[in-house]
């Protein structure tokens, strides 16, 4: 049983050595990671800016079905926390236009220490809507967003909830919010970034990833020691994909 709208991918497209017999050599990283899966997540834009030439580069580079999710810069989410963010927003958001329609999702990760304040929230998600129409997943990491409160908030800009592991509180690891379609990010549990997952939780999450008809995208951002590439493969065999 496969399902075409499930795309599972890894934050970042390096392929540990151990696991370069499994992908085609005398092409770029990119290239090579694309010949096996649909999706990447890019985190590293998290940090530091790409020309719009770069993200073009990128999304010319791959095949016509592949989907690039791209992670909203720390100066808005971290520094800024949502206020007074258009100059940033725009700048990040005409960047990220050089993917074209291999765009799939933005990613709005918030700091651990951000409670919800429903006025900032409102006014930066308005601003963001204004901007950008399209598929964006939100992963709020304080308890306050987990309320009623949050999860409308959410739901009236049309941003799903990630689901995440490990979840510091029993709600974040379901998908919220708008639910139109759903996006898990697999860390590594207990030692986040480096543990890999165990067969037993991927199957659970294969059955979870294919429970719906919504689309879905399940990436996992377990790189530090490799593990990502093979739980991503192992995923992808047990949803027959």
């Amino acid at each position: 049983m496969s399902r075409s709208d499930l795309h599972i991918g890894c934050a970042g497209w390096s392929i540990p050595r151990a696991e370069t017999g499994r992908f085609l050599t005398q092409v770029s990283h990119l290239e090579r990671y694309a010949q096996v899966f649909d999706a990447v997540e890019i985190n590293s834009s998290f940090h530091r800016p790409h020309q719009y030439k770069t993200y073009s580069r990128w999304a010319d580079s791959v095949p016509d079905n592949f989907t690039f999710n791209v992670k909203m810069p720390k100066e808005i989410t971290h520094q800024r926390k949502l206020v007074d963010c258009k100059e940033p927003l725009q700048r990040f958001l005409d960047e990220i236009a050089g993917l074209g329609p291999k765009l799939a999702v933005v990613l709005i990760q918030l700091p651990p220490r951000l409670q919800l304040d429903m006025s900032a929230a409102t006014d930066f998600f308005t601003l963001f809507r204004d901007l950008y129409t399209g598929l964006a997943a939100c992963e709020p990491r304080h308890a306050s967003w987990f309320a009623a409160e949050g999860e409308s908030l959410l739901c009236s800009f049309k941003l799903a909830r990630v689901a995440a592991d490990p979840a510091p509180l029993p709600a974040v690891s379901e998908p919220g919010g708008w639910d139109r379609f759903r996006y898990y990010r697999l860390h590594g549990s207990p030692h986040m970034y480096y543990s890999a997952y165990s067969e037993e939780f991927l199957q659970d999450l294969a059955v979870q990833s294919m429970q719906k008809e919504n689309p879905a995208w399940c990436i996992f951002d377990n790189t530090t020691l490799g593990a990502a590439i093979p739980n991503a493969l192992s995923l992808k065999q047990l949803c027959g994909m």
